[in-house]
């Protein structure tokens, strides 16, 4: 049964309706292991009846007791509840008499039904008990194809059957619309006087519809029962929780955040799409040589390779296609994470929980002692999880971990700033990559394209070198919903440590006199790389310029 959210009340309410004696009760709390129901236990030896405790249960509660198996209900109520709502709450609809629908409930201290579930059928609700062995069988007949018994999480196909509630219906067209368009996150925000929804497509915020300010709630409760995790009564606090969906084959993953704002709950989800994680390193948008390069840095046996840039710059994808790329039987490969985004067969991910103390630096700590060959750090923040990851970098593991730096030379500085020692940098780093994610021209509408005098002053072009080069530009089609655009590609700026860059930095000497350095042996800053994409007709000249407008060489 199991299905009382506060057994201690519920035998005292047997002990005072005197269904048992105090002594019968305490008996069978030293019979009973620990983590498991007295309830149960009491029922199984025949010392009380479920009917009999349920029926003290309703009364305690000014709630009429129903026999269910004995009740017929008409399809038409059925209709008001889905099969998934239904399993979510464990409810059984019974009677609707045009304003309030009758639900049998098997635990009245389940205050969650009361508040959430009018909002999820636009209904208001009046709740009877029934057995929990009663709702259960119900259930198991009223919705035959659907695995109510084991209580696992419906997956499958995602999509909303014929006769699912029209809320349920907008919620999916909602993210799998999303899906289909390739938008990386979705938000649901709300406005004064409606709901507004935005995708993120490559990067940009484009609004794809809006909805009354009423439907807000319902929305909102619809996404935190698919996370199974999150709480629809708690409207003060931020939550987080994640949504497992399969869409035209792909399993996707929606990491989902709600955060309490001045107009009512916002919530964004992350799409975390499975599939992209068989991309290989050419598809991040390496040219040749650059590609050469980092292939031979992720096949280094120690040391530590960091990407850079800001929020939303494609850091973590860059980081998984490398492990992806060198994920073989005979390595050990292991991930410290806030949170996992991507499981990846295969390797060990770890999520830092820093609420029970699984920190970077405790999870790293462990780890160690796990004889790994490859280690993956989500992010240096501190001085005590740089110094970790460079000391195991020093003794023979090949460290991969992320900064937010607006370039490759700026890191030195922002390691030396959170206080690790100049000749453990340049002791134990390998190579910096800056990127930065620029929009993809459209391949099936990009148009020849004549530079602005002002773009090309901007990126140093000379008028003999535009010459020689055939440009494009954005023109809009049904294929990029008329932006221009279509995916994204990434711009870096790799700068190897080698024997005379690790002086410089052994030195202390400034990002500038770095940069200006690597430059010297052979670093292409990140506009130079964007210009080489501009020129080779990958993306456009506003693209390069916008993203690297803090490139000043």
């Amino acid at each position: 049964m199991a299905v009382y959210s506060n057994e201690d009340y519920l035998l005292e309410l047997v002990s005072d309706y005197n269904l048992l004696e105090v002594s019968e009760i305490e008996e069978a709390k030293a019979q009973v292991q620990l983590g498991h129901s007295v309830v149960e236990y009491l029922i199984a030896q025949g010392s009380v009846t479920e009917e009999a405790i349920t029926k003290v249960c309703a009364t305690a509660s000014s709630m009429d007791y129903i026999d269910l198996a004995n009740t017929a209900v008409a399809p038409n109520i059925l209709e008001k509840i889905t099969k998934d709502v239904a399993k979510r709450f464990n409810v059984v609809p019974v009677a609707f008499d045009g304003t309030y629908l009758t639900v049998a409930i098997a635990d009245p201290l389940n205050f969650e039904v009361l508040d959430s579930l009018p909002h999820l059928i636009g209904s208001q609700i009046l709740t009877v008990c029934a057995t929990a062995t009663a709702i259960k069988e119900a259930l198991e007949s009223i919705y035959p194809d659907d695995d109510l018994a084991t209580g696992d999480k419906i997956d499958g196909e995602f999509g909303a059957d014929g006769d699912d509630a029209p809320i349920i219906q907008l919620v999916n067209d909602l993210l799998v619309d999303a899906f289909k368009i390739g938008a990386s996150d979705i938000h649901i925000e709300p406005l004064e006087l409606s709901v507004r929804v935005r995708y993120r497509l490559d990067g940009k915020l484009v609004v794809a519809a809006e909805h009354p300010k009423k439907l807000l709630p319902a929305i909102i409760a619809r996404l935190k029962v698919m996370t199974n995790s999150m709480k629809i009564a708690e409207k003060r606090l931020p939550q987080d929780g994640r949504v497992q969906m399969s869409v035209a084959g792909r399993d996707v993953d929606l990491r989902v955040s709600s955060i309490p704002s001045n107009h009512g709950e916002s919530i964004v989800m992350r799409i975390l799409d499975k599939s992209a994680l068989s991309l290989g390193m050419d598809k991040l948008g390496f040219l040749s040589d650059d590609q050469e390069t980092f292939n031979n840095l992720i096949g280094l046996p120690d040391g530590i390779i960091l990407v850079t840039g800001p929020t939303g710059s494609g850091k973590t994808t860059t980081l998984y296609s490398c492990l992806h790329a060198i994920n073989r039987p005979d390595k050990k490969i292991i991930t410290v994470e806030d949170p996992v985004e991507y499981e990846l067969p295969g390797i060990n991910q770890v999520m830092v929980r820093a609420d029970i103390g699984m920190t970077f630096v405790a999870a790293l700590r462990a780890i160690l002692r796990q004889a790994p060959n490859v280690i993956m750090v989500g992010e240096i923040r501190d001085a005590e999880t740089a110094n970790i990851a460079i000391n195991a970098s020093l003794t023979g593991h090949l460290v991969f971990s992320t900064l937010h730096t607006n370039d490759a030379p700026s890191s030195i500085a922002r390691l030396a700033d959170i206080g690790v020692k100049p000749f453990l940098i340049a002791s134990a780093l390998r190579a910096v990559m800056a990127q930065r994610l620029v929009r993809k021209l459209c391949k099936h509408c990009k148009t020849p394209f004549e530079l602005a005098d002002d773009e090309a002053k901007i990126l140093g072009l000379p008028p003999t070198q535009l010459k020689e080069a055939e440009i494009f530009g954005p023109k809009g089609c049904e294929m990029c919903r008329n932006s221009g655009y279509k995916g994204r590609i990434g711009l870096f700026e790799i700068m190897l440590i080698d024997d005379e860059i690790s002086q410089i930095i052994n030195n202390g000497q400034s990002s500038s006199i770095l940069k200006r350095r690597a430059r010297e042996l052979g670093m292409r800053t990140l506009r130079e790389d964007g210009i080489r994409k501009f020129l080779s007709g990958s993306t456009s000249a506003s693209e390069v310029i916008s993203s690297t407008s803090g490139d000043d060489f």
